[in-house]
């Protein structure tokens, strides 16, 4: 028992190296003084060329973080009155309408990008930032809806009953009673629903237009002339605005659950 314990951990910390040693390899090469994979010494350059001279790069990261954004307040919202509608139908209405959250997440990106593409031709809808906005809202709905049910499954009902009961309307139950119980659930919706809209390919790969790229479309459509270092930079930067994130979330579902 020790020893397969023991292989168990082996094999555990041989995949956090996999995972982290590429990460940590990037943020020391964002301070590398010459874009070789040798390194030449350390130096902060590529970060000022990410903020002086990588106009294109800075563009396509604030066209993917307003749609990113914009796409998970959007998601969030529908998937909680989603959650809401759901949590209150009986079994079998429950079940159907379960099945159908599902389903988005088992199908392959590719097919999610060209089913929306064909809606979009058909439609008229010429392609372009909000044909992004609404790919991935479509996209982060079924994520956000079942982070929320969860919370929702987890919430003490009589906890509303008793707002109720005490003379509360509709909306200071929802104000003062159901959104504070169910405020991780939002948190944790909008977070992930963020890092899938920053991360997709696929489905913008499809659905983008002139003058709506977004980062993802951005180096893979830099890759063929060759990567900047100032990428390194960048990617470095957003790995620490996402440790800062996950510190303050942290923090904050310490306070809540206190």
């Amino acid at each position: 028992m020790k020893k397969t314990t023991t292989f168990n951990l082996i094999i555990f910390v041989i995949t956090l190296m996999i995972f982290y040693i590429p990460i940590l390899m990037i943020m020391v090469y964002s301070f590398n003084a010459t874009k070789a994979t040798g390194w030449e010494g350390f130096s902060v350059k590529w970060y000022i060329e990410l903020f002086t001279r990588s106009e294109r790069l800075l563009s396509s990261l604030g066209m993917s973080f307003i749609i990113g954004i914009g796409s998970a307040l959007m998601s969030t919202f529908l998937g909680c009155l989603g959650a809401w509608s759901i949590w209150h139908k009986d079994n079998k209405l429950r079940t159907f309408l379960l099945s159908l959250s599902y389903l988005p997440l088992m199908l392959p990106d590719l097919i999610i990008g060209i089913s929306l593409l064909t809606l979009f031709v058909l439609m008229a809808l010429p392609l372009s930032v909000t044909s992004i906005f609404v790919a991935h809202t479509t996209m982060n709905i079924p994520f956000a809806l079942l982070l929320i049910l969860a919370v929702l499954e987890d919430s003490d009902m009589s906890v509303i009953e008793a707002a109720k009961d005490l003379g509360a309307n509709e909306f200071q139950t929802w104000a003062r009673v159901i959104l504070p119980m169910i405020s991780p659930g939002l948190i944790a919706s909008f977070l992930l629903t963020l890092t899938l809209s920053l991360d997709d390919f696929a489905i913008t790969f499809f659905v983008s237009g002139p003058g709506a790229t977004t980062l993802p479309i951005y180096v893979f459509s830099a890759i063929r002339f060759g990567l900047s270092p100032a990428i390194n930079a960048l990617s470095t930067l957003i790995i620490g605005g996402s440790i800062i994130l996950f510190a303050l979330n942290k923090k904050y579902m310490r306070t809540v659950f206190k």
